[in-house]
């Protein structure tokens, strides 16, 4: 894989977990907590979703294959999903649906370890993280060489995502409300245009 196609990658699944959006709500959700806590519970959130991104990355194709589904097909409803979610973080609707769902899985189902549920899943490795880990996996073309080249992408992106939350409460008194609506709405443009790169060639491969 070029440089230029793990940059894109790495692009990619970063905007997707947004991890400036999801800094907040992890600050929300561990606001009670001694940073020590906090700081495990970031360190155990991130290895959760490494390790669920990793085993779609490894087992996506398998599983498209065993239900049937080409990967032209679903570069398509991978890309729509994707730019689905680059309109919600443009017209600032993502933050919104994330608060709500950390709320709602924290009342429904209470439990201590907030990490799983709901920092790891679905806010890191959510629906449109692993539609992306698919299909980053499914164009590196197969070989060995080039999974590991997406995996390293996954474990570079959740690493700087635990950076992000690790100093989350000083970069959040830093950037405020209003400069991490910016950085969203930048980011959900970036999103839209590789979302319509990834119809556009699953679209060429489907009429070939």
């Amino acid at each position: 894989m070029t440089p230029e196609i793990l940059l894109s990658a790495f692009v990619t699944l970063f905007v997707i977990i947004d991890p400036v959006g999801i800094a907040p709500i992890f600050l929300g959700l561990t606001g009670d907590r001694a940073a020590a806590e906090r700081r495990a519970i970031a360190i155990k959130a991130v290895i959760i979703a490494v390790i669920v991104l990793v085993a779609f990355a490894v087992g996506g194709q398998w599983l498209l294959a065993a239900t049937g589904i080409s990967l032209p097909a679903f570069r398509v409803a991978g890309g729509i999903l994707l730019f689905w979610i680059s309109v919600e973080m443009v017209f600032e609707r993502r933050t919104q649906r994330k608060e709500s769902t950390a709320e709602r899985s924290v009342v429904e189902e209470p439990h201590d370890d907030i990490a799983a549920v709901p920092l790891a899943v679905p806010l890191m490795a959510g629906p449109g993280a692993i539609t992306a880990v698919i299909l980053l996996a499914s164009e590196a073309g197969g070989g060995l060489l080039e999974l590991f080249a997406v995996i390293g992408v996954i474990a570079v992106t959740l690493a700087v995502t635990l950076v992000i939350l690790l100093i989350a409460m000083p970069i959040d008194r830093l950037m405020g409300k209003t400069v991490r609506t910016v950085i969203t709405r930048l980011l959900g443009v970036i999103l839209s245009a590789l979302a319509v790169q990834f119809v556009a060639d699953g679209v060429i491969a489907l009429m070939s």
